[in-house]
């Protein structure tokens, strides 16, 4: 197939692309790099994007392992939306590059434009998605020289920030963002978040800090003075007896990545009336609740997965105006993403991992 040019752009397309598949679900030997990958074929309303940067996310860890199945690990539930996946798959949800081509429906002027993709996806294919999918699971994402994405998910970003700096924020910082707002985290809240050093939590201390609370991290002690480097206020190991650091009812909001055999004590934490947000479980994902906590104490219990609409947009306002800092842990090119996924499994980074994508 010859070179392509799309929109009577001067923007021209190779042949073929570079990109890692996972085939089946499993462990990284079914990731699979290789540069024989057919670009993206784009529908009215979306936009192509070259990519230069993605980050590494639990998300494609659990998607790989079939970790979102509540049966057998190939059952039809096996992905982020509840679905089966259909194979070979791009994964990659944290994407920064620049849109290279349109969809016929598209404003041409936006061919140039740096983007950052918003994740949890409404539309696909220019038809809407009900439930919504998350790009990288129900649809190819960006472990990949180029992807594609409707219009509506491709936010410009005007920044001083490296590809590589701004890959580290689309899903931690959209998560962490989405619970704040699910929560109604204000200036007079003292808010815990749990998981405090991984992607999500730091995002959380950072955006939480940015709306004026009094934040309390959970981390190790190994981590202790970087999460307070980044905004944290007080913080917490996960060795110490939570109630008997902070005392039962001292906290208006929890937000939670872990989940686990701590979860009852998130409780005893929460003041009356006060709000629990969960995007994670790392730490395991059935609880113990007594109910009776829940209603004597008037909690509301809120989970957190579908963006709302204004949170991408918050998002972007954040970076631009400076309120938040990226925090890069390593890098790795595309071709060592087994490398890459298997240091984030060790959980001894602060932030976020991300692949360099964009060949010299």
């Amino acid at each position: 197939m010859p070179n392509q040019t799309l929109n009577k752009t001067r923007i021209y397309l190779p042949e073929s692309m570079s990109g890692v598949v996972l085939t089946a679900h499993g462990e990284t030997d079914k990731l699979h790099y290789r540069n024989d990958l057919e670009i993206p074929t784009l529908t009215s309303h979306d936009v192509l994007i070259r990519v230069a940067a993605a980050g590494i996310n639990n998300t494609d860890i659990n998607t790989r392992l079939a970790w979102y199945s509540k049966g057998e690990a190939d059952s039809a539930d096996a992905s982020w939306s509840g679905q089966a996946l259909t194979f070979p798959l791009i994964q990659g949800a944290d994407v920064c590059g620049t849109i290279v081509a349109v969809g016929s429906a598209v404003d041409p002027k936006r061919i140039g434009e740096r983007a950052l993709i918003e994740p949890c996806l409404q539309e696909h294919n220019s038809e809407p998605l009900n439930p919504p999918g998350y790009f990288g699971s129900e649809c190819h994402g960006g472990f990949a020289e180029y992807t594609k994405v409707a219009n509506r998910h491709a936010y410009a970003i005007q920044s001083n920030l490296s590809d590589t700096e701004l890959a580290s924020f689309p899903c931690s910082y959209s998560t962490a963002e989405n619970m704040l707002s699910r929560a109604n985290v204000n200036r007079q809240d003292i808010v815990l978040i749990s998981g405090a050093s991984g992607g999500v939590g730091s995002a959380a201390v950072q955006l939480a800090k940015a709306r004026g609370a009094h934040v309390i991290a959970i981390t190790s002690a190994s981590k202790r003075l970087a999460l307070l480097d980044i905004g944290a206020d007080q913080v917490v190991t996960r060795e110490e007896d939570l109630v008997t650091a902070l005392g039962e009812n001292s906290v208006d909001v929890v937000v939670d990545l872990v989940a686990g055999k701590t979860w009852p004590v998130f409780l005893q934490l929460l003041k009356p009336g006060g709000r629990y947000a969960v995007a994670g479980a790392i730490g395991g994902a059935f609880v113990e609740l007594d109910v009776r906590s829940l209603y004597l104490k008037d909690l509301s219990l809120f989970g957190c997965t579908v963006l709302a609409p204004e949170v991408f947009q918050n998002l972007i306002h954040y970076l631009e105006e400076g309120k938040i800092q990226p925090l890069v842990a390593q890098t790795y090119p595309l071709k060592e993403i087994v490398k890459a996924q298997e240091a984030f499994q060790k959980k001894h980074h602060l932030g976020k991992i991300v692949l360099n994508i964009m060949k010299d």
